[in-house]
């Protein structure tokens, strides 16, 4: 039977008479083999043998473990993998015009080096090993657990690999990447790693077949279908035509033993023009080399100038908008909608065109966000409308709704079912259940009970030229037009204002506060102007 969704890797157990059970003290626990046919059998020569995982999202998979060929003494079973993953990220990048290294350039939210750590961390790597250069700048963006690792001078790949030396260990499968290949995803890390593995190589290249290989390194097969050596076509001259025709190319991404690789690594030579020492060279003695080959091109697409990072970020974009439409999410125009990575949406949520979703961002189910609307750094709750509004630092309750070219700063807090409406600013503020805030107000430093409504052109003045105060104002307060609370003041429960009122005293629950001068009436006041304007200009 299939294990049960979780994220595990379960063996199940057979009772003498064939019924199958959780490994238990009553019966034995078997791995069944499967032959090339599919039939289920004993672990024998002939066939492979199975073990199922469960990845976290329910989806059942088979770990490769592999047994021996025909005739070859008993079956063997390979290990789950836990790769350590060593990606190389000590390039500062020149070709960017940048004075931010290359690989801390941000794609879609995320620091470019970040995103094969993420990949690697979701592929189930035992450890990941960033190599970075001696100003350490990689350090803190680097989530925790991951080790950096120093490379002091910038001596190639070989050195970089070397440089992480002491956190492989000689029972490792060792995957090591290129900080500048952000479009690595962990479904082909695990996979590489698995079919390492599962060959009982020493060293495995991944490699991809393009329809315009050129300017990468062509594989050249052996008869027994292993890798022979990697061609080079740089310059004319370094390939011949045969190997030109080659469209399989070496991606640069290696799987190794940890024990081979350290071997080979600690005899590594640095005899060529640029005095460097380069990865490619521990293969030689790595023989026979396997091949594993990467069937989506863009996986390993290479990041070395800000056009490349267009196309790169491009295709991020599109893979986080899909990943959130197959969960339910309804993008309107996906070409004009931005998202960062770490964003959250629920299903059921529509975004309309122009909008653009960063930070650590939660959008809760059922939402219309936009069109036109920026959420940085905010979290949303359920059936909540946005539309034309700047969100930074907020939070919405469920059933809230927000704008049309509402603003809400950090530290916005609007409760179930309050409105921020048109032209409407909120900073650091508590704006109760069902308050609303219709139109043409500035909020700031307020704390607002539920029920109440404010009215047009509203402002809690809130700085004295030196410090900031706060306004409260209760549960089911009206008040009218053009009022201005000077901060600190307290408005009970209850209580009304009057329109055009400066508010600079508390004003006690059930009470009407008015604060303005008397209206006097001038009785023929526009004659006698007019008749000192002509006196004027005569």
């Amino acid at each position: 039977m299939e294990p049960s969704p979780g994220g595990s890797v379960s063996i199940v157990g057979v009772r003498p008479g064939g019924e199958t059970v959780e490994p238990s003290p009553g019966g034995s626990v078997s791995i069944v083999g499967v032959r090339p046919g599919g039939e289920t059998v004993e672990p024998s020569p002939g066939g492979s043998v199975s073990i199922v995982g469960v990845r976290p999202g329910g989806e059942t998979h088979r770990l490769l473990v592999v047994g021996r060929p025909n005739g070859a003494p008993g079956p063997r079973i390979a290990r789950v993998s836990s790769p350590t993953v060593v990606i190389m990220a000590g390039g500062q990048g020149t070709r960017m015009r940048s004075r931010v290294p290359k690989v801390l350039h941000p794609i879609c939210g995320r620091a470019m080096a970040l995103w094969p750590v993420h990949a690697a961390l979701e592929a189930g790597a035992g450890r990941v090993v960033v190599v970075g250069g001696p100003d350490r700048a990689l350090e803190p963006v680097l989530p925790e657990g991951v080790v950096l690792a120093v490379q002091e001078r910038p001596l190639g790949t070989g050195d970089a690999v070397r440089s992480a030396a002491p956190h492989i260990g000689a029972d490792d499968t060792v995957v090591v990447l290129s900080g500048d290949v952000p479009l690595v995803t962990a479904e082909a890390i695990r996979a590489l790693a698995e079919a390492h593995e599962a060959s009982g190589a020493r060293a495995t290249m991944a490699t991809m077949v393009l329809d315009d290989p050129a300017g990468y390194g062509r594989v050249v097969r052996a008869a027994d279908g292993s890798v022979e050596r990697v061609v080079e076509t740089k310059a004319a001259g370094d390939a011949t035509e045969a190997e030109l025709a080659i469209r399989e190319v070496n991606t640069g991404v290696y799987a190794f033993a940890g024990g081979p690789l350290l071997e080979r690594l600690a005899a590594l030579g640095n005899d060529n023009a640029q005095g460097e020492y380069y990865l490619p060279d521990v293969l030689p003695g790595l023989r026979p080399v396997g091949a594993y080959v990467l069937d989506d091109p863009t996986l390993l697409l290479g990041v070395n100038d800000r056009v490349d990072l267009q196309e790169v970020r491009a295709l991020a974009q599109q893979r986080i908008i899909d990943r959130h439409a197959r969960a339910g999410v309804t993008f309107v125009s996906p070409a004009t909608t931005v998202v960062d990575a770490g964003v959250r949406i629920g299903p059921d949520t529509v975004i309309e065109q122009g909008c653009t979703l960063s930070g650590d961002t939660t959008i809760g189910e059922g939402c219309t966000i936009g069109p036109h609307t920026t959420i940085r750094d905010s979290t949303i709750g359920d059936d909540v409308t946005v539309r034309h509004s700047w969100l930074d630092g907020a939070q919405v309750e469920a059933g809230a709704t927000v704008g049309p070219f509402a603003y809400l700063r950090p530290g916005a807090h609007l409760r179930e079912r309050a409105k921020a409406g048109t032209f409407v600013e909120i900073k650091n503020s508590d704006i109760g259940e069902g308050t609303k805030v219709p139109h043409l107000s500035y909020i700031g430093d307020a704390d607002i009970g539920p029920g109440t409504n404010i009215g047009a052109s509203n402002v809690t003045a809130n700085y004295d030229g030196e410090r900031k105060h706060r306004t409260t104002i209760g549960a089911g307060v009206k008040t009218s037009v053009d009022t201005t609370f000077v901060a600190p003041v307290t408005v009970g429960d209850g209580a009304y204002t009057a329109a055009g009122s400066v508010i600079v005293a508390d004003v006690p629950p059930g009470a009407l506060g008015v604060a303005r001068s008397r209206q006097t009436n001038v009785e023929g006041y526009a004659e006698r102007r007019r008749r000192s304007d002509r006196r004027s200009s005569g």
